[in-house]
């Protein structure tokens, strides 16, 4: 039997293989963010396609911090209800789950927060929307630990397996990592210890909260590919090594920023008309065109992040890893878990099209992922539609 449909423990959770559903942001919440039939329905059936591991859609810890409409809230104790139905659901067809935590700071926009956003430092005027933020008080940004660890409460509270901090893709806490954005000069920024702060005393607070045995988990940028300014792999390896000392259960590797390096989050094609569908009709030429330029430019290559990965994994020892980031062959897969650095196989656009890959996988029914990268399924973001995959149609705007 391949490595990959063995049990793997992460920290003291026993999940049934090495497969993890990374994080997907789904459009299917309620109006305030809480728990859907539809999203129930979409984490059931994942359950029921044998995935080991199960992290949905980035949960906001505060209404400031929503990135998205239709994302889902744990932001409040009127969330628990519905987040207690998804985690029995996924329970009942014997998965795991786990929820990630976070925090949109500055990557988000004024109309769904209904306020300038919020970010480490003020000073980088954002591309795409083109704003600045405003820079956090020290004050708020003790406020931001706290409504993450009130967030993990909630977390045990609906019986979640654990709790995965999202510190990658330019949402709050990579920004904080990350030096290109974090221009402050004080205990929050300012040197390497500094930019790490927040991030470690999240997981600090939230290990003497939550209830023993529950997992702490990590996602995190192992390349922001922005240069010798950004979270850079050597970088991101220093600070996995930080979380590791600190007792992290366990840490996904992922790569690129959301705002100045969208593509290397999600390699493949880049669909620029269902992108810029939404747009204002000035902004339309305009993004018509810088997204053009980057056709060609960011190919799917399978394990993209395993590079930034094997210098984390020096780094961290034997806490478990895992990347995710392009994956679509059988042995390709097993070859990153078997000569490392990967202990878990991580995917996203794979499950959109094929919940039930990994039970085709165990069955012996497939050896390759039908996914083809055409990213279409990212476009639900700035279009605010329900995730599916949308390989053969995407929806006109009316």
């Amino acid at each position: 039997m391949s490595l990959l449909f063995e049990p793997f423990r992460i920290g003291s959770l026993e999940v049934e293989n090495r497969f993890v559903h990374s994080a997907t942001y789904e459009c299917l919440a309620e109006a305030n963010g809480a728990v859907s039939t539809e999203l129930i329905a979409r984490y059931r059936n994942l359950a029921r396609g044998r995935i080991g591991l199960i992290v949905p859609g980035h949960m906001f810890v505060h209404p400031q911090g929503r990135a998205q409409h239709g994302q889902t809230g744990i932001h409040d104790d009127e969330m628990i209800p519905g987040l207690k139905r998804l985690v029995e659901a996924v329970h009942q067809e014997g998965g795991r789950i786990v929820f990630q935590l976070a925090h949109a700071g500055r990557q988000t926009t004024p109309e769904i927060i209904g306020r300038t956003p919020r970010g480490p430092s003020a000073r980088v005027r954002d591309p795409i929307y083109f704003f600045k933020p405003r820079a956090l008080e020290d004050d708020e940004v003790l406020e931001i630990v706290r409504d993450f660890v009130r967030a993990a409460d909630r977390a045990a509270e609906a019986g979640a397996d654990g709790v995965q901090f999202h510190a990658a893709h330019g949402y709050l806490i990579s920004q904080f990592l990350s030096p290109f954005i974090n221009r402050r000069q004080d205990r929050w920024g300012g040197s390497e210890e500094n930019r790490f702060r927040l991030l470690g005393e999240i997981l600090v607070e939230t290990r003497r909260n939550v209830p023993d045995g529950m997992a702490l988990l990590a996602k995190m940028t192992g390349d922001e590919h922005l240069g010798p300014k950004g979270i850079t792999p050597e970088l991101a390896a220093r600070y996995a090594g930080r979380l590791a000392e600190l007792g992290l259960d366990g840490l996904e590797i992922s790569g690129g920023n959301g705002t100045f390096s969208p593509m290397n989050v999600c390699r493949g094609d880049v669909p620029f008309e269902e992108f810029v569908q939404p747009f204002s009709w000035w902004m339309r030429p305009i993004g018509r065109l810088v997204m053009k330029s980057w056709a060609g430019k960011y190919d799917l290559i399978q394990g993209y992040n395993m590079e930034p990965a094997r210098l984390v994994r020096s780094a961290v020892g034997n806490m478990p890893l895992a990347v995710v980031g392009g994956w679509r062959t059988l042995a390709r897969m097993e070859q990153a878990v078997q000569e490392g650095p990967a202990d878990l196989i991580s995917m996203s656009r794979p499950f959109i099209r094929e919940p039930f890959l990994v039970k085709r996988f165990m069955e012996g029914r497939a050896r390759e992922a039908a996914c083809v990268s055409c990213n279409k399924c990212l476009a639900i973001i700035p279009n605010a539609i329900p995730l599916r995959c949308y390989h053969s149609g995407f929806p006109k705007r009316k």
